[in-house]
């Protein structure tokens, strides 16, 4: 624990606006009591961005769907997510695609009630169109980050699985297609 703005956090988040110091103490915890039904919370989902992933909450990604096999993440078209060429940035592209894989990734930790260890190894991605309106990226494939993560608790070894987020446009055309590799590990401590 340390102490900030006159108060003890330890796992909380804590910030202070211009001249007046305000605290905001959120366990973080509250993603874990039910994290499918918080993550399309759009309240809760904004305090895990401030907690976790600031740019996230910035450029105003959204959670549209998640399941334990799918997840629909989608990004605006907006003045901080778009480039000098008018389109959306590849790098806000790449955030929700992640998180699209991520959300599926956290939520089978979540659900192994182990100590698990994630990280991105690898990330390809391939764009076939100018990105010009709200995009939504959509995986698929929970089951088998589900089974890795399974892997990895059975074998106590590294375990990686390859999965693709497709972003589509407002008419349904594929702009771009993200493959993540991700690595899974049981900590040992």
């Amino acid at each position: 624990m340390r102490k900030r703005g006159g108060g003890l956090t330890s796992n909380f988040l804590s910030y202070s606006i211009s001249h007046c110091s305000l605290e905001l103490v959120i366990p973080i915890y509250i993603f874990k009591m039910d994290f499918r039904k918080n993550i399309l919370k759009p309240f809760r989902l904004k305090i895990f961005f401030l907690q976790r992933m600031p740019l996230g909450f910035f450029a105003g990604l959204r959670v549209d769907k998640f399941s334990t096999n799918e997840a629909v993440v989608s990004l605006p078209f907006n003045g901080i997510t778009k480039n000098p060429f008018k389109s959306v940035y590849f790098g806000a592209q790449a955030m929700a695609a992640e998180l699209s894989t991520g959300v599926l990734a956290m939520d089978a930790v979540i659900d192994s009630k182990k100590k698990i260890s994630m990280l991105v190894f690898d990330m390809k991605a391939h764009f076939t169109k100018k990105a010009v309106s709200r995009i939504s990226f959509h995986c698929e494939q929970g089951d088998e980050i589900r089974q890795a993560i399974q892997q990895a608790i059975d074998t106590k070894e590294g375990v990686t699985v390859e999965v693709k987020s497709i972003g589509t446009d407002q008419f349904g055309d594929i702009v771009s297609e993200f493959n993540y590799t991700w690595t899974f590990k049981l900590k040992t401590s």
